[in-house]
């Protein structure tokens, strides 16, 4: 299957002046997709740091996914950081110039006209209504840190980004999760490739552990299920879903 890795660069998410909502948004998104997300990472805003990072993340997973970076201020460094861990230049797109000139009306100014610079070979793709195009070098997914911005650009590329997407079950168990963990060892025991998560809830009075069980394969996921209803009594069942 497809994976990817996410970077998210901004200062202001190291230093918790800003709470990274991107990037659950993605891991969500690209599960759905059939995606595996193998890593999400947070680093500076530093040319340096995003090229080691940008190299690594792109020799490692079939998709990478930046976040943050792409504005026209002195901290806006990703598009540097990205042309220099793939050792290109940045170059002006007169693309960008100019649908930044349709959607204000008149010429970029210079710090617009920062926003126009991408590194060399990339790749425009419109997102929707937006003026501003997603930029894609190798398999490099540059998106901007606004939260409402980046889910638009995603969704102009969804369909470029498919695997096969799990499926889920879940279950509302009322014993504590010590009483059932042996179950659990069992039945991943029995069906090995199940992807089987337990969530013990504290201050829920109807129930004390949520279980999700996942899989690519319905039938698998079926039979995975039906073990474990086997193994737990029915009154512990508080409900499936």
């Amino acid at each position: 299957m497809p994976t990817a890795g996410i970077l998210v660069i901004g200062n202001e998410i190291l230093s918790g002046k800003v709470v990274d909502s991107n990037s659950p948004y993605l891991c969500r998104e690209l599960r759905g997709l059939g995606v595996d997300v193998e890593r999400v990472l947070v680093i500076p805003d530093e040319i340096d740091v995003i090229a080691s990072e940008v190299r690594v993340m792109s020799d490692r997973y079939d998709y990478v996914l930046t976040s943050g970076g792409v504005g026209p201020t002195h901290d806006d460094l990703t598009m540097d950081g990205i042309a220099a861990a793939f050792g290109v230049k940045l170059e002006h797109s007169e693309s960008i110039s100019q649908r930044i000139e349709r959607a204000q009306g008149k010429p970029a100014n210079e710090s617009q006209l920062k926003m126009a610079k991408i590194p060399e070979g990339s790749k425009l793709i419109d997102s929707g209504d937006l003026w501003f195009p997603l930029v894609v070098l190798e398999n490099v997914h540059i998106f901007p840190g606004i939260p409402e911005l980046l889910r638009k650009k995603f969704e102009s590329v969804r369909h470029r980004l498919q695997g096969v997407p799990f499926l889920l079950k879940k279950v509302f168990v009322r014993r504590r999760e010590s009483d059932i963990a042996g179950d659990l060892n069992d039945l991943l025991l029995e069906y090995p490739e199940l992807v089987l998560g337990s969530y013990p809830k504290v201050g829920v009075e109807e129930f004390r552990v949520q279980l999700t069980l996942e899989s690519r394969d319905a039938g698998y996921l079926q039979r995975a299920l039906d073990s474990l209803l086997a193994r737990i009594p029915p009154d512990a069942i508080h409900k499936i879903e």
